[in-house]
């Protein structure tokens, strides 16, 4: 079993939302770049061969997920009402679902850089 190292798991989702936040203002549509560096980071910090970095990064891509399908459904319920809330239930399992591979590949990527086997 793995022991979730919870400070670079936090770094990487604060660093995943506000540089969600930014890039998405200026390329709409293009966060999950933001995503995929901040995984790389925490898979880069946690170290522990790949499994370990994926594990992490799948963390901080599914947690985000979760922060991302709120922030839609709360938006989404203000702007269309009802309607806004189920679109915001469906991004809410996608962004789960897509951020938790991201996060994988970029945690992996980031232990493999570190190069610990």
């Amino acid at each position: 079993m793995v022991e979730v190292k919870w400070t670079p798991v936090i770094i990487g989702l604060v660093i995943a939302v506000i540089l969600g936040l930014i890039i998405d203002m200026v390329l709409p549509g293009w966060s999950i770049i933001a995503y995929l560096i901040a995984t790389i980071y925490v898979g880069y910090t946690v170290g522990g061969g790949y499994a370990n970095g994926a594990i992490h990064g799948a963390l901080v891509g599914i947690v985000a997920g979760i922060i991302v399908g709120i922030l839609a459904m709360v938006i989404g319920g203000a702007v269309a009402g009802l309607a806004g809330v189920g679109v915001g239930i469906v991004a809410l399992i996608i962004a789960v679902i897509i951020e938790a591979i991201i996060g994988a590949i970029g945690g992996a990527i980031g232990a493999l850089i570190k190069g610990e086997a």
